[in-house]
C-alpha cells in the first residue's frame, strides 16, 4: 500500500515557504526529501508556488498613497451621505402615506356620490355590483384614473427617483 502522508511534510512546507529550501533546510532533512516521494513532491509544488508568489509579488504596483487616501475620503464622505439621508427619506414615505390616507378619508366621508356608490355595490349582487361598479367608472373615469395615478404611480416615481441618488 502506498503512504500519503509522512511526518516530515510539514517540516519541509515550511523550508520552502520560508526560503530555507534546500541549502538552510538541514542535512537529515535534505536527505529525507531525497529518499521519500511524498516530501519530494511537497518541495516542488511547494516551490512552484513560492516562485510564483515571488514573481506577482514583484510585479506589483500600488498606487500613490495620496490617492488611496483621497478616495477613501470621498467613499467615507458618500457613506456619511447616505447614512444621513435614510431618516429623511423614511420620514418622506411616512409623510406621504398619512398624507394619501387623509386624502382618502376626506374623499370618503365627504363625496355623497361614493357613498352611495358603496352602499349600492353593498346591497347588490355579484352581477349587480359589476355593472354598477362599470357605471361608476363610466361616470367618474377621469377621476377614478387621477386616484390611482396619485395611489400606485406617485409613489413608484419617487422610489425610482430616491433611488438613483
Amino acid at each position: 500500500m502506498k503512504r500519503v502522508e509522512c511526518e516530515f511534510e510539514a517540516e519541509v512546507l515550511d523550508a520552502v515557504f520560508q526560503g530555507r529550501w534546500p541549502e538552510q533546510a538541514g542535512e537529515p532533512l535534505r536527505a529525507h526529501a531525497a529518499q521519500c516521494e511524498i516530501c519530494r513532491d511537497v518541495a516542488a509544488v511547494a516551490g512552484a508556488i513560492s516562485e510564483s508568489r515571488e514573481a506577482l509579488v514583484a510585479e506589483a504596483a500600488l498606487p500613490d498613497a495620496s490617492r488611496v487616501w483621497r478616495r477613501s475620503q470621498l467613499r467615507a464622505r458618500q457613506e456619511a451621505v447616505q447614512a444621513a439621508g435614510r431618516p429623511i427619506t423614511a420620514a418622506q414615505v411616512i409623510a406621504f402615506a398619512c398624507a394619501m390616507g387623509l386624502l382618502g378619508a376626506v374623499f370618503g366621508a365627504t363625496s355623497t356620490w361614493f357613498q352611495g356608490a358603496l352602499g349600492r355595490m353593498a346591497s347588490f349582487e355579484a352581477g349587480a355590483m359589476l355593472a354598477s361598479a362599470s357605471k361608476l367608472l363610466m361616470e367618474h373615469g377621469a377621476f377614478v384614473l387621477s386616484l390611482v395615478a396619485a395611489v400606485f404611480l406617485v409613489p413608484a416615481v419617487f422610489y425610482v427617483a430616491l433611488g438613483r441618488e
